[in-house]
């Protein structure tokens, strides 16, 4: 099913700007759903300590199979929510927006960006129920330095200059994205299941709507991570995943 979201979104991207992730190259797309895996698993990792979801179901697998579907699944997580992202950046009223304010790459915010992170992250282990949302900030405030000081692309050069369009991108791809997630897993099974020590109330399917808030941030996360590993491979400014507007 994701599959087929991921590929029916690149070509509406491909339909309406004549090129998307898949018709640029379809190595670096299935690098997309590789690279998608590890990604998700280090919110796996996470989530062992502030325990925010659970799968009912997953009884029902061996380890090993509880840990092949898992990866499987997890592959498409970064094509979706890029795909979705650029797909919104098509859109005129995207490319019309007005420069915003502006975050820069120098040395003192980079080092505040990167103390911050660190902050949240410690918080969210240390007290977990209430520094939960943490979970969705925290990496990219430690990640976004990392890559500036590295040369990889980051978001921060184009916040600079109050260009904020790939960011509203992103937040709008990845919305959409987390609708169908959603709606897609409430009558599923195996499934996901939320749990939160406040913020639980007025559920859309089974997420609460304060919850897709954090979607926002993970997005954003999505793109310094996958920044980050490309740069430590050696690409550090290819611009693939094109969510500024054209």
């Amino acid at each position: 099913m994701w599959v087929g979201y991921c590929l029916i979104i690149d070509a509406l991207v491909y339909r309406r700007t004549g090129t998307s992730l898949l018709t640029r190259g379809w190595w670096k797309y299935i690098g997309l759903f590789i690279v998608s895996a590890p990604v998700w698993w280090i919110f796996e990792l996470l989530n062992l300590r502030t325990q925010n979801w659970t799968y009912v179901g997953a009884e029902i697998f061996s380890p090993f199979q509880y840990a092949f579907w898992t990866t499987l699944s997890f592959t498409t997580v970064i094509p979706a929510v890029f795909g979705s992202a650029e797909f919104f950046s098509s859109f005129d009223f995207i490319k019309r927006l007005r420069r915003g304010p502006v975050i820069g790459t120098d040395k003192l915010t980079t080092v505040l960006f990167f103390s911050a992170g660190w902050l949240m992250l410690g918080l969210m282990l240390i007290w977990p129920k209430i520094f939960f949302l943490f979970i969705w900030l925290s990496l990219y405030f430690i990640i976004v330095p990392v890559n500036i000081w590295m040369g990889n692309r980051s978001l921060a050069d184009l916040t600079r200059k109050g260009d904020w369009r790939p960011v509203i991108s992103l937040w709008l791809g990845v919305l959409l994205t987390a609708f169908f997630w959603e709606m897609w897993n409430y009558y599923s099974f195996p499934k996901w299941i939320y749990h939160v020590s406040w913020g639980g109330w007025l559920h859309l399917f089974e997420m609460p709507l304060l919850g897709y808030g954090g979607y926002l941030p993970f997005a954003l996360e999505l793109y310094a991570l996958y920044h980050l590993i490309t740069g430590l491979l050696g690409h550090k400014t290819v611009e693939y995943v094109k969510v500024k507007p054209d």
